[in-house]
C-alpha cells in the first residue's frame, strides 16, 4: 500500500535538461518509479546516454533535442510526444541558462536572453503541458527555481535572480488558475548544485566553495542526486494535496539568516538575558 503512493506504472514524463545534472537525475529516478520518460536537452547525445540507462530497467524513452529558451521549439516537441505517447502526466522543467555580469554592465541583450530562457520558455514548457494535462484533468508540473527568487546571491547574479522571481510567481499563478481543473505546479528551489558549470567557477576561484559552505548547515553543496526523491513525490499522487508550494532543496541555507552560524562551527553558549 506505501509504495503505491510513489508508484509511476504508465505515467509520462518530460523532463527538460536531461542530458546532465538535476534534469537526468530526476528522469533517473522517475523511470525507477515506473514512468515513461521523454527527454529533453540541446545535448541530443547526453540526452541520449540518459535514454539509454533508462532502456536498462526497462522503460520507454524519447530523447528529443530542444532549444526551451524557444516557444516554437517547445510546440514542435510536444506535439512529437503526442505521437508517440498521447499524453503528458509530468513535467521536470528543469533547463534553462544564467548570466553573470555585474548590474552596472549588464546589457539589455543578455537581461533578455536570461529572461527568454528562464522565464518565457519555462513558461512555454507549462503551457503545453498543461494543456495536455488540463484536457485530462490531472498532471503536475515540477519548476526548478533557486533560492535567487527570495534572497540575494550578489556575484553578479541580477538577471538570473531577476527570472527566478518569475519563476517563482508564475508557479503560483499557475497553481491558481490550474490546480482545481487537476493540474498541479510546485517549484524546487536549489541552493548550490555541483555542475560543470559550478565546477569550473570554483576552480578559477578557490575560495568560492568555502563561502558557499559558510551558509550551508548540512555543510556540503547539493548533488544532482538530491533532487531524486522530491522528483518522484510531486510526480506521484504522494503529494496530491501539494501545489503552488515553493520546496527549498538547499541543506538549510534559506533557514539560516545572513548573520547565522552552522552548528559545526558554533562556539559554547553563554547564558544571556534578553533586553525588553
Amino acid at each position: 500500500m506505501a509504495d503505491d503512493l510513489f508508484d509511476l506504472s504508465g505515467r509520462v514524463a518530460v523532463v527538460s535538461g536531461a542530458a546532465q545534472g538535476l534534469g537526468r537525475a530526476t528522469a533517473l529516478a522517475l523511470a525507477a518509479h515506473g514512468a515513461d520518460v521523454v527527454l529533453v536537452d540541446r545535448n541530443r547525445a547526453g540526452a541520449e546516454a540518459t535514454a539509454a540507462e533508462i532502456g536498462r530497467v526497462g522503460r520507454r524513452t524519447l530523447a528529443l533535442a530542444a532549444d526551451v529558451a524557444d516557444p516554437t521549439a517547445i510546440a514542435g516537441l510536444f506535439a512529437r510526444v503526442d505521437e508517440v505517447f498521447g499524453r503528458v502526466d509530468f513535467l521536470g522543467n528543469v533547463a534553462g541558462d544564467g548570466h553573470l555580469a555585474r548590474p552596472e554592465d549588464l546589457s539589455a541583450a543578455d537581461l533578455r536572453t536570461v529572461l527568454e530562457n528562464l522565464v518565457v520558455g519555462r513558461f512555454a514548457m507549462c503551457q503545453e503541458a498543461g494543456r495536455r494535462m488540463l484536457a485530462r484533468g490531472r498532471g503536475s508540473i515540477m519548476n526548478i527555481g533557486s533560492l535567487a527568487s527570495s534572497t540575494a546571491l550578489g556575484r553578479g547574479h541580477v538577471a538570473y535572480s531577476m527570472a527566478m522571481g518569475a519563476v517563482v510567481q508564475m508557479t503560483r499563478e499557475l497553481s491558481t488558475e490550474w490546480c482545481h481543473r487537476g493540474v498541479r505546479v510546485n517549484c524546487v528551489a536549489p541552493a548550490q548544485v555541483v555542475n560543470p558549470s559550478l565546477e569550473a567557477r570554483m576552480a578559477a576561484d578557490p575560495g568560492l566553495e568555502g563561502r558557499f559552505l559558510h551558509g550551508i548547515p548540512a555543510g556540503r553543496l547539493g548533488q544532482p542526486r538530491d533532487i531524486m526523491g522530491i522528483a518522484v513525490l510531486l510526480a506521484s499522487d504522494a503529494s496530491a494535496w501539494i501545489s503552488g508550494a515553493v520546496i527549498p532543496l538547499d541543506g538549510g541555507n534559506l533557514a539560516m539568516n545572513a548573520g547565522g552560524t552552522p552548528g559545526h562551527e558554533q562556539q559554547p553558549v553563554q547564558p544571556f538575558r534578553a533586553e525588553r
